[in-house]
């Protein structure tokens, strides 16, 4: 008999015992059958844990996986290691904080709806309303949020003028240098969708002009130390007269060669903030992705703009909202994947199964497409919580 069998069969009998003592024995007898359901949960979540297990052990990752469902965490593993250049090699924990590379952006886009919520800035407000010194007309911070801008790249402008790679490249040395070079911009404000890491970048800055704080300290006050992430930050290089040799963190960034992998150095363009840079864990995202269920920081009527497409046409058939990436593929699924100096990520929210997926990882090694697969595979489903969260 299989374990779902089982409970089945005990949940029957009880039952039975139950009907015939209230028939014959004429007192009382209380069933605790809460915790024949809890343990139904607790089983079935195990059976799909195992289902989850054979998924992500063959893709032979070097990073932390969590995977949840119908508001529990089902499945979360580490796989390999911190540092793959030591001899002794120290074991990846679940605990571990990564640098999440672009899904920064989500988090960054928060910051942004915090601020409108408060009234201290409209997403159709013109940029140049909090960043007078930037010199192209009629963009708006919708259109930053939605990459919708036509700016050019920032890294580009960076590698094309930057005098010094050894000196921390940050957000205001962007902002005078897009002042003093006025590089040509892609296309015209808000005529198509265009990804490019400088939107976010500016979004930053315009938090901390508002704010008049520092990036990575309103990201701590305002959104990680509310939500309890505790192993969430923001790199900051500021006021650092040089580029480290590497980033001061557990678990380094590695590039992968033929002959093998390499510890990724620091970088110059690691000075600016709010497209890239943010360090977290997958529990961390997990907490994320349930205050954004639970609404701890905006309304659901503020947060839904998030997952509302940004252009009319979908662009190969993807689309962006405020900090989250869609697809006509997955309809209901919001995501974003990360890559930077060394680092991978993917995080899914597929709101339409109540299911999340975060993959974090310390080497470039592509994360493959059977994620994708097994996120959309909807044979198997776990109960709805409300079964199972009863104890």
């Amino acid at each position: 008999m299989n374990h779902k069998s089982f409970f089945i069969a005990l949940f029957l009998l009880l039952a039975a015992t139950l009907f015939s003592c209230q028939r014959q024995c004429r007192y009382d007898v209380i069933v605790n059958t809460d915790s024949i359901f809890y343990d139904l949960g607790k089983e079935k979540i195990a059976m799909r844990a195992l289902m989850v297990d054979e998924v992500f052990v063959p893709m032979n990752l070097n990073g932390v996986v969590l995977y949840a469902e119908e508001g529990q965490i089902v499945y979360e593993k580490a796989f390999g290691f911190r540092d793959l250049s030591k001899r002794t090699k120290d074991p990846l924990r679940l605990d571990d904080a990564f640098q999440i590379s672009s899904d920064s952006k989500m988090f960054t886009a928060t910051a942004i709806m915090l601020l409108g919520i408060e009234g201290k800035l409209e997403y159709d407000d013109d940029v140049r309303q909090y960043i007078p010194e930037l010199p192209y007309e009629g963009i708006t911070l919708r259109m930053l949020l939605n990459h919708r801008s036509g700016l050019p790249r920032y890294d580009a402008m960076a590698d094309a003028f930057w005098p010094d790679r050894k000196v921390p490249f940050s957000n205001e040395a962007m902002i005078d240098m897009l002042a003093k070079r006025k590089p040509k911009p892609y296309g015209a404000p808000g005529a198509t969708y265009f990804y490019n890491n400088i939107n976010y970048a500016l979004l930053a800055s315009v938090v901390e002009r508002v704010s008049r704080q520092h990036f990575e300290d309103f990201m701590r006050e305002r959104i990680f130390e509310p939500l309890g992430m505790s192993h969430s930050y923001i790199y900051s290089m500021r006021g650092e007269p040089h580029v480290s040799l590497y980033m001061p963190t557990d678990v380094q960034g590695h590039d992968i060669y033929r002959k093998g992998p390499v510890k990724t150095q620091n970088d110059y363009l690691n000075g600016v903030m709010g497209d890239k840079i943010m360090f977290s864990t997958v529990e961390d995202l997990w907490t994320f992705n349930e205050a954004l269920d639970r609404h701890k920081l905006l309304p659901d009527s503020i947060q839904c703009e998030a997952f509302r497409p940004g252009s009319s046409t979908w662009k190969n058939d993807e689309n962006y909202g405020f900090g989250w990436r869609m697809t006509k593929q997955h309809p209901g699924m919001y995501f974003h994947y990360g890559w930077w100096k060394g680092y991978r990520s993917l995080v899914i929210r597929d709101e339409g199964h109540r299911r999340f997926l975060a993959i974090l990882c310390n080497t470039t090694q592509l994360i493959p497409d059977e994620v994708w697969d097994f996120i959309s595979d909807t044979t198997y489903r776990l109960p709805q919580a409300s079964v199972y969260e009863l104890q």
